[in-house]
């Protein structure tokens, strides 16, 4: 087809679907990702003519590897400790939270056969722990709501006189009365996220915040790390301190991972999340390997491991009390020589390894590449959106929803929750108002 031919897209010529009235409004969606699936069943829902563009063959490409192939779908909170979760720009998202809660994300898998179960930080999870399941689920929801699936790339919007006119394709030019833009961020480009929806919201006349990965493991200095590689550990307690005034910016227990850069795991891709301006010299992470023990109590533990281990040397001795792979790190770190007989360990060289157990440190000098992040970190500026439609306010029948947002929170389920409610809240606002005859 010609790029300068304008077609009028029904379900008949997509190849599937159902057939509207022909009065009906059309809504395009563009990016078929979570956001984008919601958006289009909840346009579609309220009897709206919903066409979904997708440029990858399958939908839900980077859902599907969410959470290690898990998929956090959501976290089972209140409004308010929700958005809690939402390090910037929370208040803008009142209005689709308030819409679609993370109790409407539980009740709409159910409904859809994915029964689902609650995990530690009330992190919601599908019972089969299989991430296709949940995209899967969102497909069945478009295709019964009578979402028409077109498996096009989208090249451009269609603008004139400040409102929506449709969007061109690598096909052809079509017809919309709204375009919902559910592109996503840059983060996993291999999933079809490379940033086409920042380019559209330019075209469209927005700024977009600057981009930067979020949700992202963490480059350390030195060797520390990489002498690790390959060990996680569990139940620590992680501090990241501002090393100018050793400030505490971000606390956390749980889990994390060593490797030949620096740390990953799920604490400390939270931690990335608290970190706008990462740089070497800046930040410092503060790490207790034995949270569960108070100084006294491991002075005590350390006591009756060092009477275990009396004749043997101090290298040695460590086996009860750490990993393997973490032995020679905190016998080098600790000052004390390897080949010393544990029984001529002095009081104060004792002490120096308690407070090593207690605030094991390590330099931070960047993030990883954008690529390896969970989530994007920047987006369309939210005072450009408002935020009771997610409709632009400076081009009538544009949408957005989801990660092309300058709107993302931490691990534990937030991020997809910011999809669903932004979806939902875009596709029937798209649909209520160009039905009411607006357009």
């Amino acid at each position: 087809m010609s790029m300068t031919k304008t077609v009028d897209l029904d379900a008949d010529d997509a190849g599937g679907g159902t057939a509207l009235s022909s009065r009906s409004v059309k809504v395009a969606v563009i990016g078929g990702g979570a956001a984008g699936m919601r958006a289009a069943a909840a346009a579609a829902g309220l009897g709206a003519r919903v066409f979904l563009f997708e440029k990858n063959t399958v939908l839900g490409k980077k859902l599907r590897i969410t959470g290690k192939g898990r998929c956090n779908v959501t976290n089972d909170c209140r409004p308010d400790e929700f958005l809690a979760g939402i390090p910037a720009n929370s208040r803008f998202l009142w209005s689709a939270i308030s819409r679609f809660l993370p109790k409407d994300t539980v009740n709409l898998f159910e409904r859809l056969g994915v029964p689902l179960k609650t995990e530690r930080g009330r992190r919601v999870f599908p019972v089969s722990d299989r991430a296709t399941d949940i995209a899967e689920a969102l497909i069945i929801d478009c295709r019964q709501s009578g979402v028409v699936i077109v498996h096009e790339k989208v090249l451009s919007l269609d603008i004139g006189d400040r409102r929506i006119k449709g969007l061109v394709t690598e096909r052809a030019k079509y017809d919309f009365d709204a375009v919902i833009v559910c592109t996503g961020g840059m983060s996993y480009p291999k999933t079809g996220s490379d940033g086409d929806g920042y380019r559209f919201a330019r075209a469209a006349g927005h700024h977009v915040t600057d981009i930067s990965p979020s949700l992202v493991p963490i480059v350390c200095e030195g060797e520390i790390c990489a002498a690790m590689q390959g060990l996680t550990l569990k139940n620590v307690a992680l501090t990241i301190e501002r090393m100018s005034d050793g400030k505490a910016i971000y606390r956390d227990f749980g889990e994390l991972l060593f490797t030949h850069y620096g740390m990953s795991g799920p604490i400390i891709l939270s931690a990335s999340a608290h970190i706008p301006d990462i740089s070497h010299g800046k930040y410092e992470a503060s790490i207790d390997l034995k949270p569960a023990l108070d100084e006294a109590t491991l002075d005590a533990r350390l006591l009756s491991d060092f009477l275990k281990y009396s004749n043997k040397n101090y290298e040695n001795a460590l086996d009860d009390l750490l990993p393997r792979k973490m032995i020679p790190v905190i016998v080098a770190l600790s000052g004390i020589e390897p080949a010393k007989k544990v029984h001529s360990i002095t009081k104060e060289e004792r002490r120096r390894l308690l407070r090593l157990l207690k605030d094991f440190r390590i330099k931070l000098c960047g993030f990883r590449p954008l690529a390896e992040a969970i989530i994007t970190r920047g987006g369309v500026d939210t005072r450009e959106i408002n935020p009771s439609t997610m409709e632009s306010k400076l081009v009538g029948g544009l949408y957005f929803a989801g990660e092309i947002i300058d709107v993302d929170g931490y691990t534990g389920g937030y991020n997809l929750q910011i999809a669903f409610s932004t979806g939902t809240l875009a596709g029937e606002s798209a649909a209520r108002q160009t039905i009411t005859g607006r357009y």
